[in-house]
């Protein structure tokens, strides 16, 4: 992913050669092992570890005569370590090393996006609370429907975050394992104990059973995870992109002192990081299908998905990692016009209740086809007239039959839809009952 989308403390795991310094800590790792059961000579462990180190410009070297990665690392580690190094990599296979450094990477991601997640939980529950009485109508197909409130939207938002931490918690712990046990998965030349003690050590859990590599279920898991938030990414910055139209313009994201919205017109202050946000989920979402793609591979491993990792693993990573952040900021600065939003419910006539008098209407005896009918005709004679449905409805004997015109107050409160918004609140543990 390109640099500008990369945070450093994201950056860092996904560096330019990122993978020679988790190849080595598993690398040593096995040693250590090794040493402390007997398998190596105790003495040359003190040796490895005080002189293996990566040489990034050496392998690149090595690498262009040999044409194998992890054989160019090894070769250049144990350059620096001399004579001990021949007790490196011994009994393992590259993908021990390969796929168990990678688990490591991806763990410390996914940590790191759960933080990232943490932080929109916070910024997200902040600006529900503050708005949790802010009315504004609620749009169905794109049509007016009832009133609701921008808080409650956004309440709606941290319950799917919550339910997305989960996932990427499960997601992450999916991916935390590790793999110790030869060119097959048969522990022919390491036996079972090492890998359990080495995984250990890394903080991994040893995978019950592998072949040449770990299975490729874990990753898609992971990355599919990241694909699912990107989409919800996606699903707030739509609905922040809609609401910012200038014939609505309920919300705008922020607009930094100095930006310029247009080349050509300077009025412009358009939700280009919204947009962004919405165009890198697709990204996200082909890279989980690439991901599912990986799964299926011959016999007990092929390479078709190792050069696809190179690209999706790090790219979806660093990439929502960058989202969840702009999308933070943005939560954290959108800027809520409840005038506009009081203007805008008002737009139809008061409409929005007319379920209300439907309701009415039947608790009052009349039978629900006639009421429907009835309510409708007088909506659609509001419209076409520029009336108030509320001063339509009167003028409709067979309605005043069963309504008084003292009800209309009631029925065209807003308050009555919203009687219930604390209690959502609350279940969401948002504020105290």
């Amino acid at each position: 992913m390109i640099d500008r989308y990369t945070h450093p403390e994201m950056g860092n795991l996904w560096r330019e050669g990122y993978e020679y310094d988790r190849w080595l800590e598993v690398e040593l790792a096995v040693a250590e092992v090794m040493a402390k059961r007997g398998e190596i000579p105790a003495e040359v462990w003190p040796v490895i570890h005080e002189k293996a180190k990566v040489n990034p410009t050496r392998v690149a070297e090595i690498e262009k005569t040999v044409r194998h990665d992890l054989i160019a690392f090894l070769q250049a580690v144990v350059e620096e370590v001399g004579e001990a190094g021949k007790y490196l990599h011994l009994g393992l296979t590259s993908s021990d090393v390969k796929d168990t450094a990678l688990s490591l990477v991806l763990r410390d991601s996914g940590e790191l996006l759960l933080k990232d997640l943490a932080d929109l939980r916070v910024a997200l529950a902040e600006r529900a609370i503050e708005s949790k009485n802010i009315i504004m109508v609620g749009r169905t197909h794109g049509v007016h429907a009832e009133p609701v409130t921008f808080g409650l939207k956004l309440a709606l938002w941290v319950a799917e975050i919550d339910r997305q931490i989960e996932r990427l918690q499960q997601a992450t712990e999916s991916i935390r394992v590790g793999k110790i046990s030869g060119a097959v998965g048969t522990y022919a030349n390491v036996s079972p104990d090492i890998e359990e003690e080495v995984c250990e050590h890394l903080g991994l859990k040893a995978a019950y059973v592998s072949n040449q590599i770990l299975q490729r279920d874990r990753h898609a898991h992971y990355v599919t995870t990241l694909a699912l938030i990107g989409s919800t990414l996606e699903k707030m910055a739509t609905e922040i992109r809609s609401l910012q139209r200038t014939d609505i313009l309920e919300v705008e994201e922020p607009f930094a002192e100095g930006q310029k919205g247009s080349s050509a017109m300077p009025h412009k202050r358009n939700p280009i990081v919204s947009e962004q946000i919405a165009g890198m989920s697709r990204l996200l979402r082909g890279n989980a299908l690439a991901a599912m793609e990986n799964v299926a591979l011959w016999h007990e491993r092929d390479m078709t998905h190792s050069s696809v990792e190179r690209v999706i693993l790090p790219d979806s990573n660093i990439l929502l990692d960058h989202m969840l952040r702009k999308m933070t900021w943005i939560i954290k600065g959108l800027k809520i016009h409840d005038d506009n939003m009081k203007r805008n419910l008002l737009k139809t006539y008061g409409f929005t209740s007319s379920q209300r008098v439907l309701l009415a209407l039947v608790e009052k005896g009349c039978m629900r086809e006639d009421a429907y009918r009835w309510v409708q005709q007088a909506a659609f004679t509001a419209w076409d007239e520029g009336k108030e449905l509320r001063q339509v409805l009167p003028e409709m004997p067979e309605v005043m039959k069963y309504l008084k015109i003292e009800d209309f107050d009631t029925l065209f409160d807003w308050s009555y839809h919203l009687k219930h918004i604390d209690d959502i609140f609350i279940r969401l543990g948002l504020i105290q009952a």
